[in-house]
């Protein structure tokens, strides 16, 4: 399988963390790919010549969909060749650009040829016809800046602020201290956060010290599991484990023998 990962433009790095491309040209390969709980939703087009399937949910994907929170562990199953474009979004984007709940895109989906956008349809049309990553690559690009140009006095900027704190402090920034920074109530950060991200303030920033220890650990850079429990904001080694294992479903032992 080829990988790569690519900054994105300027104009769309506003709401666009990252843009990945897996790729696999075997036709005989089957591929399982694991994602776990990261903080961020996204886009992805997919061209496959047997399908996207999702487990558990035993769900075969659309060529382009938004997908939310993934906060239960899933694995993408392809058999043979395929193309698959993510595009990470920051997630204050997602109801005001596809007019969706975020809450109900929580480990769930949603095709994007439901829109009857004509731009989506045009951009979908494209996409199966150029299979080139460049020019996909702008394609969405390009989809996504008319979105927010459209879009961007709708946008909860304060949420879009508040999400960048949690990730400067990774994780460890209390829902206290990041109310009175924003100079809002703790009632009010946690009921817009949830209205825009479709989780709370809380959740996402255990997201977040779970990535960062995940990462950690596929890294191996530590020399004790306590090293990675407290470098991530964890009260402690069981508080750490039960975290891991609700993201992964494995404990930090299991997992690394995977690794």
């Amino acid at each position: 399988m080829d990988f790569e990962s690519i900054v994105p433009d300027k104009s769309i790095s506003l709401f666009v963390k990252n843009i990945l491309v897996f790729e696999e040209p075997d036709e005989k390969q089957k591929t399982l790919l694991p994602f776990f709980a990261d903080g961020y939703p996204g886009l992805m087009f997919q061209e496959s010549k047997n399908g996207l399937l999702v487990k558990p949910h035993d769900k075969v994907m659309p060529a382009f969909f938004l997908y939310g929170q993934t906060i239960r562990p899933i694995e993408l199953v392809l058999d043979g060749k395929y193309k698959l474009v993510v595009f990470q979004l920051y997630p204050f984007v997602l109801k005001s650009f596809f007019k969706v709940n975020p809450k109900d895109l929580n480990d769930d989906c949603y095709n994007l040829e439901r829109l009857q956008n004509k731009d989506v349809t045009k951009t979908i049309k494209y996409l199966q016809s150029n299979l080139n990553t460049a020019p996909m690559v702008k394609a969405i690009s390009e989809l996504l800046f008319s979105i927010f140009q459209a879009k961007k006095e709708s946008l909860d900027f304060t949420i879009g602020q508040a999400i960048q704190l949690i990730l400067n402090y990774k994780g460890q920034f209390s829902i206290n201290e990041l109310s009175k920074e924003l100079n809002i109530t703790e009632r009010t950060l946690e009921r817009r956060f949830v209205n825009e991200v479709g989780i709370s303030p809380k959740q996402f920033s255990k997201i977040i010290q779970f990535q960062l220890s995940l990462e950690q650990l596929t890294i191996k850079d530590y020399s004790k599991l306590t090293d990675v429990v407290y470098a991530n904001g964890f009260a402690d080694q069981s508080h750490f484990i039960k975290v891991f294992k609700a993201f992964t479903g494995k404990t930090p032992k299991m997992f690394k023998r995977k690794t």
